[in-house]
């Protein structure tokens, strides 16, 4: 029996082909032909106002960070049930997080729970988009307006997702998506921070080139380049670039093939979920699935405990995903006490099932049928 594994990167066929272009093009650092091509993709197609392709999403939000100017003190308000990198970025510049607990059916940050957490130092509300499924866009945009605050949309996971009729990252004032080997789309590592306020996108061409002018330089619009505000060096080579390309020609069929898998893992799962054994992914009706992964969410950790061993015992490798931030080892003398039960929830129950383009029909009805014997 094939092990079945948690993930498999995808190719599409062009990637080795589109490097040696790359390659030939001697021009293989960073804003080379595929990365104007691939900002090119994502403006036309999502309607993004900018694009900059970064190293990864760590790194876009990072540039998030630097350009909404926090200080030390400042609070930023997110979810508990995130991914370090969300926290990271902001703690960085010295900010203090502000977790907010998920909602009871999804593990998005509850919008109903933000308001109350908003003080004078508050300076942005950073939402993550959980399994590519829309937060609660209008209600928390509403918030940040009526409290002049910074929302920055972590689209990690949620590359041709829509709020409503809008795509995921073209609400927030910024937004950063991930390119990593895990997700839909990949080029290995990778990112892209957008910005869809003006006043951020010459900033942001200059934080990303080490603190330097050069972007404007190179299109000619200055005769020099200088130093001229903080930075770093946020590129991704051209080469990484091209792999990207090549995925995103052939998005449509990519996202075809993982919704089929994600149908197919719905329809063999609702019979545990109606009899109330397990939860599977609840989509709010603001929100589309851009079948990013398949989750189940258990009764307790003993249970996912036993589910996870059961599979891996039948050569089947899932996993459970983030641990609550509130209470890690770093950040958990810095909470302010308050209990977060549906991040909780999340953290000790929820587990992912093995998703990736060439996931074979028997692959998935082997998962299915093994969930199944280890619930009778």
């Amino acid at each position: 029996m094939n092990p079945i594994t948690f993930n498999k990167p995808y190719m599409t066929g062009k990637e080795t082909e589109y490097i040696r272009q790359s390659v030939e093009s001697k021009k293989i650092s960073g804003d080379g032909m595929f990365t104007k091509k691939s900002h090119q993709f994502f403006e036309e197609k999502y309607g993004f106002k900018k694009c900059l392709l970064t190293t990864s999403c760590t790194d876009a939000l990072e540039m998030a960070a630097l350009l909404i100017d926090l200080k030390e003190g400042d609070e930023v308000i997110m979810p508990s049930y995130t991914f370090v990198s969300t926290s990271n970025a902001f703690v960085l510049r010295g900010a203090k997080i502000v977790f907010a607990d998920s909602e009871k059916d999804t593990p998005n940050i509850d919008a109903d729970k933000i308001e109350e957490l908003i003080t004078e130092k508050t300076k942005a509300i950073v939402v993550v988009h959980y399994a590519g499924m829309a937060c609660d866009m209008d209600k928390i945009m509403s918030i940040a307006n009526k409290h002049n605050l910074f929302v920055i949309e972590d689209a990690a996971q949620a590359v041709d997702s829509f709020y409503n009729t809008k795509p995921l990252g073209s609400i927030g004032h910024l937004a950063a998506f991930s390119f990593h080997e895990t997700k839909n789309i990949i080029s290995g590592e990778g990112g892209m921070l957008v910005i869809n306020d003006d006043r951020f996108i010459k900033r942001a061409e200059i934080i990303r080139e080490k603190g330097t002018n050069r972007s404007a330089f190179f299109r000619g619009e200055i005769d020099k380049y200088g130093w001229v505000d903080i930075g770093s060096s946020f590129l991704p080579s051209d080469i990484i670039a091209a792999f990207l390309y090549a995925q995103l020609e052939n998005l449509e069929d990519i996202q075809k093939r993982r919704t089929d898998i994600w149908n197919k893992y719905y329809e063999g799962l609702k019979e545990l979920d109606k009899k109330g054994v397990v939860k599977i992914p609840q989509i709010p009706n603001y929100a589309t699935n851009n079948a990013h992964m398949f989750y189940l969410v258990c009764k307790n950790i003993e249970e996912r405990s036993a589910l996870i061993s059961k599979l891996k015992q039948n050569d089947i490798y899932a996993v459970f995903h983030y641990l609550s931030l509130h209470k890690s080892p770093f950040y958990g003398d810095k909470h302010d006490g308050r209990e977060l039960p549906n991040c909780d929830k999340y953290a000790n129950c929820l587990v992912r099932l093995p998703f990736y383009y060439e996931l074979k029909e028997k692959e998935i009805q082997r998962v299915i049928n093994t969930i199944s014997e280890f619930y009778s």
